[in-house]
């Protein structure tokens, strides 16, 4: 597999190795036994601790950032907000993604939160999976947007109380939907 990759891709066998020794890091891939990697199975017991973390980290950061965000980071955010809602209306899904990682990386940062953010990004290609997954319902494309107007919305009034608040019932929602996916029936 790994001659057949390093030919048509046109680079060493050793890259490849590394490659696969990352996205097994990552939780991407598994590799089985005498027959090789696989893409890993996204189940909702892994969903559930990757929410559970998130909710932790989230919530304190969306309570420091409201509590210390001036001006110019609630204009920053405002922005960061658009381009959610410009990628929700063009159905891109990857733009989607990556607008809602810098929605919550600029509430990291305001937040002063730098090591819960490398976290949080250590989880990003399973938090990534998971967020591609629920932004494909309709019912998450059009709460989510709502939910992140919620946060910032209790950002903007410098309420830490309420943007805790909001990202619980955010993440508590997109976490049920999940489960639904993940864990059809029973």
């Amino acid at each position: 597999m790994e001659r057949t990759l390093s030919e048509e891709l046109g680079v060493s066998r050793s890259v490849v190795r590394e490659v696969i020794r990352y996205l097994e890091a990552e939780g991407l891939i598994e590799i089985l036994p005498k027959k090789g990697p696989i893409v890993a199975i996204l189940t909702w017991d892994i969903a559930e601790q990757i929410y559970n973390i998130r909710l932790l980290l989230e919530q304190e950061a969306a309570h420091d950032c409201a509590l210390h965000a001036k001006s110019k980071d609630k204009k920053l955010l405002h922005e960061k907000l658009l381009q959610i809602d410009r990628a929700s209306r063009e159905q891109d899904d990857i733009k989607r993604v990556d607008a809602s990682q810098e929605f919550y990386k600029t509430i990291f940062d305001v937040a002063g939160h730098a090591i819960a953010w490398e976290i949080v990004q250590r989880l990003n290609s399973r938090i990534s999976r998971l967020r591609a997954l629920t932004l494909k319902t309709r019912e998450r494309q059009v709460a989510g947007y709502e939910r992140m107007t919620r946060i910032f919305n209790a950002i903007e009034k410098n309420d830490p109380a309420q943007a805790k608040q909001e990202v619980f019932e955010h993440l508590t929602e997109a976490s049920a939907l999940a489960r639904l996916i993940l864990q059809p029936q029973e």
